[in-house]
């Protein structure tokens, strides 16, 4: 007779490594790198200070 196995545990394992696949496709799709998120962090910020520079005071 061969040995029990737990199916349950093949199936979280399957699920596991499905979820894993997704978020890897995510990042890729979706995700930025560190040095871009600066760069338009720095673009920003240079936007509001020329915006801010040529407010007018009342």
């Amino acid at each position: 007779m061969g040995t029990v196995t737990n199916l349950n545990r093949f199936r979280k394992q399957k699920a596991r490594a499905d979820k894993r696949a997704e978020a890897d496709g995510n990042a890729v799709k979706f995700g930025r790198t560190k040095a871009e998120r600066q760069a338009a962090k720095s673009t920003r910020e240079k936007a509001d200070r020329d915006l801010d520079g040529h407010k007018r005071d009342t």
